[in-house]
This record gives C-alpha cells, structure tokens and sequence, in this order.
C-alpha cells in the first residue's frame, strides 16, 4: 500500500505535461469524501451505542422500581444521564411511552417524534405509565448536529428545519411488582 502511495506520488513530482493534476484533482476529493463519510458514520454509531445504554439502564431503573411513579422529566433526566456523551441531550431529547397488549402487538404507530428546534417546543403527547405486569414501550428520540452537513453521510442524513438529524432507540419492559 505505501509502496503504491511513494510511487505514485513520484510519478506526480515528475510529470510535466499535467494529466497527473488531472489524475489529483479527481482524486482528492474522492478520499476526502470519504474520509468524511467515515468520521461520520463512527460518530453516528458513537452516539447509537451511547443512547441505546442510556435507554436500557434507565429502563431497568423504571421496570424494578414500579411504585416510584416517574414522569417524563425524570426519565429523561435518567437517560441522559446514563447516556454520557450525548451534547444538549436535556434540550433534545424526547421520549415516548405507552402500554402494549401481547397478544395483539402494536408497536408505536407513526414515525417517532424529534425535538425540532426550530420549531417551538411542543411537550409530550404519549407518555402513559404501566401498572404491574404490563407490558410497556418506550422510544427515545434524539436529535444532533452532523459532524459534516454538507459532505459525505452528513449531506445524505434526513433533516428537520434547524438541520438536525434523529436518532431513535426502543426498548420494551414489564413492570415488576411492588
């Protein structure tokens, strides 16, 4: 590989007549491309990986603890806490929670709902709390800022208005009894 790399970069230094520049030009970008487009897919899975832990350490807290009663807040609180490195994750978060039957699964029926910022923030429409031994849904929805918005999987993501792209994790857990 780094034998390709020098003798390329040799016959760059010797060519006289600029095809090479040619060759360079077309090249270069396709390497930053995807550079870019790397850094930011391990940056997407960095935050993936953070958000599904969060999600899943605050829903054992909410499934062993039945009689403690958390609202939206405190779950939130609980996620972003576990969740370590997500920024603004107070700001941008939004969760979702709902009974499910299990025997006839239905699982949340439209596309999950961000935060938008630039939009006036709207509070929570479905957040319903379980008794014992229900069966329970709940989503979690971020929102983050693209490393590169306009180059590489930056570019491709699907935005909201403030150029923020969604992350969704689920998780599903009965309540334990008191």
């Amino acid at each position: 590989m780094t034998l390709n790399i020098k003798s390329f970069l040799r016959r760059f230094r010797r060519e006289e007549d600029g095809q090479m520049l040619v060759e360079f030009a077309l090249a270069v970008p396709l390497m930053f491309t995807l550079f870019m487009t790397s850094v930011e897919l391990g940056i997407y899975s960095f935050r993936q990986g953070f958000l599904d832990r969060g999600l899943d350490i605050a829903v054992r807290n909410v499934r062993l603890n039945t009689g403690a009663n958390y609202d939206h807040s405190d779950i939130k609180a609980m996620v972003c806490e576990y969740s370590g490195f997500l920024e603004n994750c107070e700001e941008t978060l939004k969760l979702e929670m709902k009974p499910v039957s299990a025997r006839s699964f239905s699982g949340f029926p439209n596309s999950p709902e961000c935060v938008d910022t630039s939009m006036a923030v709207s509070p929570s429409t479905t957040f319903v709390h379980g008794s014992e031994h229900q069966l329970m849904m709940l989503r979690a929805c971020y929102s983050f800022d693209p490393v590169f918005p306009l180059a590489g999987l930056g570019r491709s993501f699907t935005k909201d208005g403030a150029g923020r792209v969604k992350m969704v994790s689920m998780s599903g857990f009965v309540q334990e009894p008191s």
